[in-house]
């Protein structure tokens, strides 16, 4: 399947909203990126309040994006009906971020509760790009098992642990950096952050 240029991307309950925020903003921006399928957990919601002060629902996306866009699609996690709960829905894969330890442990099983664990395990049995970046510390051995067997599955595991190489001057600029590996592995183009010997 060519890349089609459709991404779904998920904001579930972990620290790190900046993460998601800062990638949406990117796929925005990005020529590559035709469509994103949006959706935020409950529990992300609540992060996004108190992380971000930002007051989400499906009903008020623009929460989320600093300027509009035909670009993006929001849904609610409780609509299992939605297009990306069809493996028939083509799109080039999926980005969880952040993905909490509670959502992880969902895919990792199987177990659907809500349509980003549809969407992922989906995207898994289709064969299609997962990428989940999880944030949490310490790990303990059934978080750290959870990544292992979705690694090797294919899954990618791409925890928040931003690089300092960059001489970073801001948390901006380790966001951007941990965004620039996200979009890396989704092979879209970007210059989101100074890379090694630039």
């Amino acid at each position: 399947m060519k890349p089609s240029g459709r991404w779904i991307v998920a904001l579930t309950g972990a620290s790190g909203m900046r993460y998601g925020l800062s990638l949406l903003r990117a796929l925005g921006s990005s020529s590559a990126v035709q469509e994103v399928h949006v959706m935020v957990s409950e529990a992300g919601q609540r992060v996004l309040a108190e992380e971000e002060d930002l007051k989400y629902s499906p009903s008020n996306p623009a929460a989320l994006l600093s300027e509009p866009s035909d670009k993006f699609s929001f849904f609610s996690v409780k609509d299992i009906g939605a297009p990306c709960a069809s493996g028939t829905f083509l799109c080039d894969g999926m980005v969880v971020v952040p993905c909490s330890m509670a959502t992880l442990a969902a895919i990792a099983s199987g177990f659907s509760q809500n349509l980003i664990h549809r969407a992922a395990d989906v995207t898994m049995k289709e064969g299609r790009k997962l990428i989940l970046v999880p944030r949490e510390t310490p790990l303990s051995a059934v978080h750290l098992e959870n990544m292992l067997k979705l690694a090797q599955l294919g899954v990618s595991i791409v925890p928040a642990m931003p690089g300092f190489y960059s001489r970073p001057d801001s948390i901006d600029d380790l966001i951007d950096m941990q965004v620039m590996k996200i979009l890396d592995i989704m092979r879209v183009d970007n210059n989101q952050s100074k890379r090694w010997c630039e």
